[in-house]
């Protein structure tokens, strides 16, 4: 219950929480456009190849990933080259066509922000990979420490005009000895446009690999004040995981004739 409630909590306060970022979509069977760009940092570049790497990643085109809540599950599946997406649960089917996001809300249970909900979970599951995408900039940042551990870190920006929180940043901490990814931190910018000096903290220490990739089998949001990582907050579990070559079928990521569109418009 406490994993719903935290899942729903993030939905409530879209407005004032976490990001997405939309990135450009990519021709359906075009996987020359995926970004080919190699100024990543060594450390990075180390980081994604303890994950299974770049190459490996480029060439899968379908992940999928079940987030089992007790009272409604979700089954999330994502197109890694357009980044189309799709929700499946018991009470609503959500997704983004490639252009805009949709809600069919057969229960009429779901009364979040479809437009930050449909990838939000998305962007955290599939780090370190994202951070390889088009219109980053990558800095240095200090060590986080925690338990009598120091992880360093890459600190990731966006260029203006890429994703609806261009503002936002990201703080990629790693194991010194494996390069393996062990705390994201990001700042919230959604629909403020302001930036923010607040770093929210997520540990990355449940990985299992899957088609060659090291991926999470759960995420845990800490506590904290600042820098100084206190204790557990929330852990999510994912299941059921699924990385593969093949697409889904063409019409997977339509809107469904009965679902309808996510307008802005409607939050005015």
């Amino acid at each position: 219950m406490k994993k719903l409630l935290f899942l729903t909590t993030l939905i409530i306060f879209s407005a004032c929480k976490q990001t997405k970022k939309e990135v450009p979509t990519t021709g359906e069977d075009d996987m020359e456009t995926l970004s080919t760009t190699s100024n990543y940092p060594e450390s990075l570049r180390k980081v994604f190849e303890t994950h299974g790497g770049l190459e490996r990643w480029k060439k899968q085109r379908t992940l999928v990933y079940e987030m089992p809540k007790p009272e409604n599950p979700e089954t999330h599946s994502t197109d890694l080259w357009s980044r189309k997406d799709r929700i499946d649960s018991p009470d609503y089917v959500m997704g983004f066509d490639g252009n805009k996001p949709w809600l069919l809300n057969t229960a009429g249970k779901y009364e979040g922000n479809v437009e930050f909900y449909h990838n939000l979970m998305f962007y955290f599951y599939a780090m370190p990979f994202v951070l390889a995408d088009d219109g980053i900039n990558y800095g240095e940042t200090e060590d986080l420490h925690f338990e009598g551990k120091n992880y360093p870190g890459i600190q990731i920006a966006y260029d203006e005009g890429v994703g609806t929180s261009p503002k936002d940043e990201y703080y990629l901490h790693y194991n010194p000895e494996t390069h393996q990814m062990e705390w994201l931190g990001y700042t919230v910018t959604y629909r403020t446009g302001e930036d923010s000096d607040n770093v929210k903290w997520i540990r990355y220490n449940d990985w299992t690999r899957v088609n060659g990739l090291l991926l999470p089998q759960s995420i845990s949001w800490y506590n904290y004040e600042g820098r100084q990582i206190k204790d557990l907050r929330n852990k999510v579990p994912f299941a059921n995981i699924e990385v593969t070559e093949v697409p889904k079928p063409k019409d997977f990521y339509e809107k469904p004739e009965a679902a309808i569109y996510f307008e802005k418009e409607e939050e005015k």
